[in-house]
């Protein structure tokens, strides 16, 4: 095909992946098998309970496609294990990712409690039901990589090791916070464990993320760091996926080979707008393979299924192959945030979803391959319920920020507000910050 002068080729898709573990979902095709499933014209979307519909000419072009996306690249194969036992985690890792994904499901539901007693303010979105996306991510990483999230943060900190007492106190605004009390509930950051933030407006955090990859490919290649193999995990959610940083990002990504993971934590709902109401493809993974990376869908419910699909995307990034797309279909347990009465979700869906409880899973598995007793899961279950509440005792107990911080870390002086007419700090003048006392 010619365009300008210039020979146009048309890549077919057989290096498109995805690695999803719907095997009743006839709209993509097995990554695993030496055939397609056929397309039919109502077609459950992944997990869903929901219906997509498709008209005939949106029918013939997935069945074309569905036949294009047969040969599946390497990258992302189902790799057979060296493990005589054949388990998909260690005793070691299997109590550690248990013990992760109860601190985030029990420091979430007490913070809906300190919320509703008036302890926290402003918007709280909770993560309750995804905790298989932070775990299965987050503690493949090293401390030096980093993580960038959205306003659902506080287990994305949590399981990158920032104390649960910094991030309780941050929620109470209080100046032990890992902000010191100025970030708030959307706002998570801590250099010392590289979490480069929480961002409250969709897409936001993408740039940032995509930054940080660039500074370690930057420090590797260019300042000869031969070290410097940290990766980036810029997590977000499906509705940020029609955003056009989002697309930027990905284009700049691919074509830099920048170390990024993009994790796609889809749980079927921007706010009260369901995913497949508002986006003309819905299935995300297909994005990747159109920038020319890896384009991956896995069960977000299923620990060991994004363990497996994370490791393969980290050691990706960091052996300098480049960038890989996530999509994990998951599920929030609870309403979009804290002020949300949840009324716009079917109950048969989030009945189907509470039914795949990720934590119920993993400690199945655990127990059913001996790799640990109930004794050892409730151990550990009260090992957490002891660090939420001494982080609810230590927050409660904290002080609050003085009048002074209140401008820090807005303007570029250091100290807040800059030097007044008489050489002094504006921020240390009583009168300026006295009709803010009570804020």
């Amino acid at each position: 095909m010619a365009f300008s002068g210039s020979k146009m080729i048309i890549q077919p898709l057989s290096h498109s992946l995805h690695a999803t573990s719907r095997s009743d979902n006839p709209l993509l095709s097995d990554p695993f098998s030496k055939a397609a499933k056929p397309i039919t014209t109502s077609s459950p979307f992944l997990g869903s309970t929901r219906t997509l519909r498709l008209n005939q000419s949106v029918a013939t072009a997935q069945r074309q496609a569905a036949s294009r996306i047969v040969a599946v690249s390497d990258v992302f194969k189902e790799k057979k294990l060296k493990s005589k036992t054949n388990l998909l985690l260690t005793k070691e890792e299997g109590l550690e990712v248990y013990e992760d994904m109860i601190l985030g499901r029990a420091f979430e539901d007490m913070c809906a409690q300190m919320y509703y007693r008036g302890k926290m303010f402003g918007f709280v979105h909770l993560y309750n039901g995804q905790e298989a996306v932070s775990s299965g991510f987050i503690k493949l990483l090293k401390k030096e990589d980093s993580v960038v999230s959205t306003y659902r943060d506080h287990v994305h900190a949590l399981s990158k090791g920032v104390p649960a007492r910094a991030v309780m106190s941050e929620l109470f605004g209080k100046k032990t916070g890992c902000c010191r009390g100025q970030g708030g509930s959307m706002h998570m950051f801590s250099a010392e464990h590289n979490v480069l933030g929480g961002f409250a407006f969709i897409g936001e955090g993408i740039p940032v993320a995509t930054g940080a990859a660039f500074s370690s490919k930057y420090r590797r290649e260019v300042l000869k760091e031969a070290d410097c193999d940290h990766v980036t995990l810029a997590f977000f959610g499906d509705g940020t996926c029609n955003n056009g940083q989002f697309f930027e990002c990905l284009n700049m990504a691919a074509l830099w080979k920048l170390p990024i993971i993009f994790v796609v934590e889809n749980n079927l709902w921007a706010i009260g707008m369901s995913h497949l109401r508002s986006t003309s493809d819905p299935e995300i993974w297909k994005k990747g393979p159109a920038f020319g990376m890896p384009g991956v869908h896995v069960d977000g419910m299923d620990v060991l299924k994004v363990r497996e699909v994370a490791k393969e995307a980290i050691g990706r990034a960091r052996r300098g192959e480049g960038p890989t797309l996530v999509e994990c279909e998951t599920y929030r347990f609870r309403g979009h945030s804290l002020a949300d009465p949840d009324e716009l979700r079917d109950p048969a869906e989030k009945a189907h979803y509470a039914a795949r409880d990720p934590i119920t899973g993993l400690k199945r598995y655990l127990i059913e391959n001996k790799l640990a007793s109930e004794a050892d899961l409730k151990a550990i279950e009260k090992k957490i319920d002891e660090v939420v509440e001494e982080a609810v005792e230590f927050a409660d107990e904290s002080p609050a920020p003085s009048r002074s911080q209140l401008l820090e870390n807005v303007f570029a002086d250091p100290r807040g507000f800059g030097i007044g007419p008489d050489g002094s700090y504006r921020c240390e003048d009583p009168k300026f910050t006295q009709g803010t006392a009570q804020v």
